[in-house]
């Protein structure tokens, strides 16, 4: 080791989590090179603003305003992203591999929109580019994946990956607090950026299933083909009325093979107070893997900040570092299947998604109401597991809330049967459906 000069890194964005990069490297620099082979150094770093005061030490550190001045240094042979986005990112990203470095990004957009392109100039130019912070950060979900599983059919995966919307309904669930004065809350501490719809929207998670399913299931990425539903609409009282039938809400990113094709979707569900993955709460990440050999397997931690996820970029330097010296045909594949395995499978519709469902409908209190609306769901073969019909409060004189669990139907049924249910006279506004995940 000592007789090899260190390694050079270049850095684009000094940023919170470039920030934490540059002191997880420095603070553990001899234990690092010890499991690396080579000192890792970052010699070259990009930023907006050269003047910012900050709170890392960069001495040492070229710092430009150019990032095409980082990834065009000849002596830089790693280019670490974290500048986030699609543009410049993207483009420096390519140029860095046309150079003939190695890159490692935390760019989970980048890789789930680009990452097809990415890799196969990556696989051209004989480099490596490794990602493990693009989804959910300090948790090593994509060597996992991608190595400690390698013998496993994976046959499903579900996943809490995005601490926003995590922290706001657990924030519901154990106080009772309304969706907006949460989401204040999560703004006023850092959780929620000030536009938060990229998290609430379910956007981020999406990004983050599309790289988890094309690991598990040897697919191309496919953002495009992701349903994708966020948490603006979940209310108190159906976190509570969830609580009552021993469920809590979660938003889940949830990737299924079927017979039929593969189910990518990403929506608020009902889940077994129970069950792991119920039981990660505030802006802590989970994913969990079903393989046939290894069964159920949990993942837990913290999804973002400076040092978690700094932990996994530099985790990605050093297995760079390690494949410098290595044949380019004997890496660990960029998406855990050789590039020639990986191919196209159906991505079904999610009209044509199985699942069971949670109702909750505002009723007219008088006869029969009841009567139609069960009529309604077992024309349609929706048979009922359990059923509250509770005393008015908010709803307003002379009407009930009516909460149903039904057992796993297609979301077409489900959809016909919403629509003639809204049609009767006595329903009160939207049917609320939330949709409910055994995770078996």
């Amino acid at each position: 080791m000592a007789s090899l000069p260190p390694v050079k890194v270049g850095l684009l964005g000094l940023g919170t989590v470039g920030g934490g990069t540059i002191t997880v490297l420095r603070r553990n620099a001899k234990l690092i090179a010890s499991r690396a082979g080579r000192t890792i150094e970052v010699t070259v770093a990009s930023a907006r603003d050269l003047t910012k005061a900050r709170d890392f030490d960069t001495s040492g550190i070229r710092l430009v305003a150019d990032p095409f001045a980082v990834v065009d240094d000849p002596e830089v042979e790693i280019v670490v992203e974290l500048i986030g986005g699609i543009k410049p990112a993207r483009e420096l990203v390519l140029r860095a591999l046309a150079n003939g470095k190695h890159v490692v990004t935390a760019n989970k957009a980048l890789i789930a929109l680009h990452g097809n392109e990415i890799f196969e100039a990556a696989q051209k130019n004989g480099k490596v580019v490794a990602f493990e912070a693009a989804v959910a950060g300090g948790i090593p979900v994509i060597k996992v994946m991608r190595e400690a599983l390698a013998g496993n059919d994976v046959l499903w995966l579900a996943g809490i990956i995005n601490g926003t919307c995590n922290f706001i309904l657990t924030a519901m669930t154990e106080a009772g607090r309304d969706f907006g004065e949460v989401l204040a809350e999560a703004q006023k501490l850092g959780y929620a950026e000030a536009d938060p719809s990229f998290d609430i929207d379910g956007i981020d998670a999406a990004h983050k299933l599309t790289i988890l399913a094309a690991l598990a299931f040897g697919i191309p990425l496919q953002f495009d083909k992701v349903f994708v539903e966020g948490i603006r609409n979940i209310t108190r009282e159906d976190v509570a009325y969830a609580e009552r039938l021993g469920y809590r809400i979660k938003h889940l990113g949830i990737a299924r093979q079927r017979e039929q094709g593969i189910e990518l979707r990403v929506h608020p569900t009902l889940v077994k107070a129970k069950q792991p993955l119920a039981n990660v709460n505030g802006v802590m990440n989970a994913v969990m893997i079903q393989g046939d050999a290894a069964g159920q397997v949990l993942l837990s931690g913290r999804g973002a900040g400076a040092e978690p996820t700094a932990s996994s970029v530099v985790a990605d330097l050093v297995d760079v570092v390690r494949a410098l010296t290595s044949d380019t045909e004997h890496r660990v594949p960029h998406l855990a299947f050789q590039p020639d395995a990986v191919e196209a499978q159906p991505i079904l519709p999610m009209e044509d998604v199985e699942t069971a469902y949670y109702l909750r409908l505002n009723v007219s209190d008088r006869p029969g109401v009841l009567a139609d609306v069960t009529r309604i769901l077992g024309d349609r073969g929706i048979s009922i597991e359990a059923l509250l019909q509770l005393e008015h409060k908010e709803e307003g004189p002379g009407t009930v809330p009516i909460v149903i669990l039904t057992h796993r139907v297609r979301e077409k049924a489900m959809n016909d049967a919403i629509h003639h249910i809204e049609a009767l006279a006595a329903i009160q506004g939207r049917v609320v459906r939330i949709r409910l995940e055994a995770l078996k």
